[in-house]
């Protein structure tokens, strides 16, 4: 039976009203969705461009690298991958950091990472500076992968929420296409000059966005877990559909913290672990979630674009890079639909559409790949990546860190968005640093394969074990996976 919001509901006529036979019924008019939260989410997600942009430009960089500096295959697949080690330290600590300097102060973080590592890089006479700087980049990944959904999630309406938490995936993935225009743009200067050019280009928006981001409001539910209840009222009172969901939002937040603060009992909400099989399988499902959507193998086409493009057959430099704009924007138009369709379809329909179109492309990409078939133009064996790119980005990519982030409880939600990208950060560095040497052994096809054989395992857990959340508040989850 369908389900109908009450903001939806035509209103009630008064008890001394009637409506006159001849009259027209009026239709109801629907709430009108809050506009600010939007705005909120947008500014907040921005730290995720330069996210993608410092991961993903080490695509294109690398060539030019290998030619200035002498830098060897075997470095560069550990520059390329080593940047989601790093991550690691900046989403373990992202956690601690927002529960007690809130979300706001641990965006602005991340920037100031953001900054030194690019500038740290474009400045590198060798390989050394070269990790270094990766690595100040990488903490500011993890920072960045952490909070923006947290604090996008903890801001929006129910209404909206599936769209707001999935737009730091776009912006993501922008700033990966940027990174990929900023290859191609800046690929015509001198080999010593371009590569810089291309990582100090990452450096220049941070100040800008870090000032931004302090002007706009704190989480009400952080500011509700600091007693700071009057706070937390007036962000609600700006970032609801109507007043009366602000007072219920503000009443199932004191509720969650209420509880939460009787069952720590001072020992931890982490010792709920060991109490609570709801807290289990969640902290299973976001884990779990995470590890599929990188050992899948989307990052290396992230990173070796041109590689896995060359390998189609396509030979010239400028046409490699030329490429690899176009399948960022594949990527980020792809998720535009998921934006569009996750809070009217649903996130499971999207995640098996997802997973099931990502396993049909990967075998697509093995069987144009294998060297037993007769080589079909290059043009034609480039597009697999395109399906590919396109299937993963039209939900796996979003809707992983949506689900994660509503599913977690509130009293868990930094700490466990925290271990959820740490997991998602492993299994991107196991696939980018081990990816040339993967397809130099088992040929590309055969890498191709091993991914969708993931991709299959990632369709059958996600019609076994994600329930449907759309529609339901951050409060509701906890009913939904028995986290209370």
């Amino acid at each position: 039976m369908a389900q109908h919001r009450p903001d939806h509901e035509a209103p009630l006529l008064d008890a001394g009203s009637a409506a006159k036979p001849d009259d027209a019924v009026a239709p109801p008019t629907p709430a009108k969705r809050n506009k600010y939260p939007f705005f909120c989410a947008v500014l907040a997600s921005m730290t995720s461009v330069l996210m993608g942009y410092n991961v993903a430009v080490m695509s294109g960089a690398q060539i030019f690298m290998a030619e200035d500096l002498g830098v060897s295959d075997e470095q560069i697949e550990v520059l390329s991958g080593v940047i989601n080690i790093y991550s690691l330290v900046g989403a373990l600590l992202a956690g601690w950091t927002s529960d007690r300097l809130g979300r706001r102060l641990t965006i602005v973080l991340a920037n100031a990472f953001f900054l030194a590592g690019p500038l740290a890089m474009s400045l590198a006479g060798g390989y050394a500076v070269l990790m270094a700087g990766r690595f100040v980049a990488g903490v500011g990944v993890g920072y960045a992968l952490v909070i923006a959904p947290v604090y996008a999630a903890e801001i929006a309406p129910a209404s909206s929420r599936g769209l707001l938490t999935s737009l730091p995936e776009i912006f993501i993935n922008t700033g990966v296409m940027l990174s990929y225009v900023s290859n191609f743009v800046f690929s015509g200067l001198p080999v010593h000059l371009s590569w810089r050019v291309m990582f100090a280009a990452g450096a220049l928006p941070t100040v800008l966005l870090a000032a931004g981001v302090l002007t706009m409001p704190e989480s009400p539910r952080w500011l509700a877990m600091k007693g700071r209840l009057a706070e937390a009222k007036s962000v609600l009172d700006k970032t609801s559909d109507s007043p009366a969901e602000a007072d219920q939002r503000l009443l199932e937040i004191e509720d969650v913290v209420k509880s939460t603060d009787q069952s720590a009992g001072g020992g931890g909400a982490w010792r709920e672990l060991a109490t609570k099989p709801g807290v289990r399988r969640v902290l299973a499902i976001v884990l779990t979630i995470q590890f599929f959507q990188q050992a899948s193998g989307i990052d290396s086409v992230v990173l070796y674009g041109p590689r896995v493009l060359s390998a189609a057959g396509v030979t010239s430099t400028p046409l490699l890079l030329g490429l690899n704009v176009l399948l960022g924007f594949a990527k980020a138009g792809s998720i535009l639909v998921a934006m569009a369709l996750t809070d009217r379809v649903g996130r499971r329909p999207l995640l098996l559409a997802s997973t099931g179109g990502m396993a049909a492309a990967l075998v697509w990409s093995s069987a144009r790949s294998s060297p037993r078939r007769a080589a079909p133009a290059a043009p034609r064996r480039a597009w697999p990546p395109f399906v590919r790119r396109g299937a993963f980005s039209v939900g796996f990519g979003p809707l992983a860190w949506v689900y994660s982030s509503e599913i977690l409880p509130l009293r868990l939600r930094g700490q466990g968005a925290g271990l959820g990208t740490a997991m998602n950060r492993i299994m991107s560095g196991v696939v980018t640093m081990t990816f040339i040497s993967l397809y130099q052994r088992i040929t590309m096809a055969g890498a191709f394969y091993l991914y969708a054989a993931v991709a299959v395992a990632a369709f059958v857990f996600v019609y076994a074990c994600l329930p449907e959340t759309r529609g339901r508040s951050l409060e509701d989850m906890e009913e939904l996976f028995h986290t209370k």
